[in-house]
């Protein structure tokens, strides 16, 4: 017959399941980073930076796109949906290429607004590697406040 085992609380370990997604999350970034943008995106390229900021009237979208030329640019907006398309093309190398980490090839970022835009304001300027899209709101939409008389 086999004794009970007695076994102290130090050895009986708690399954944590946020510590256990931080550490997929923080392998699957490492695995995407080893692989480079083909793996993410595959034919689409890679998504760029980018910060959306929302004033009283309208969307102002800063996208980092160095290297970028404005004629490799495109911008749609229907309804909603921005789309950022284009391409960053990679310079020719004479020499071994030991690591690459910067993406290079078609990009592509996508956003939906809150709100619904006017298609007719919408303004592109590219300065310093950074290209600024301000999306006007539309005065349909927009809260008007009436004042009781």
């Amino acid at each position: 017959m086999a004794l009970p085992v007695k076994r102290n609380q130090a050895d009986v370990t708690r399954w944590d399941p946020v510590t256990e997604l931080s550490g997929l999350t923080h392998r699957l970034a490492r695995l995407f980073d080893e692989q480079g943008s083909e793996f993410l995106l595959g034919a689409e390229g890679f998504t760029p930076r980018a910060d959306l900021e929302e004033t009283d009237d309208s969307y102002v979208l800063e996208v980092e796109l160095p290297g970028v030329k404005k004629k490799d640019i495109n911008i749609e907006v229907f309804g909603r949906r921005l789309v950022i398309s284009g391409e960053r093309p990679e310079h020719e190398r004479s020499g071994w290429l030991r690591r690459q980490t910067r993406a290079w090839g078609r990009f592509r970022y996508e956003v939906t607004l809150p709100e619904s835009v006017d298609e007719q304001g919408v303004e592109a300027r590219l300065r310093d590697g950074v290209l600024h899209v301000r999306v006007g709101k539309s005065t349909s939409g927009q809260r008007r406040r009436i004042e009781v008389k």
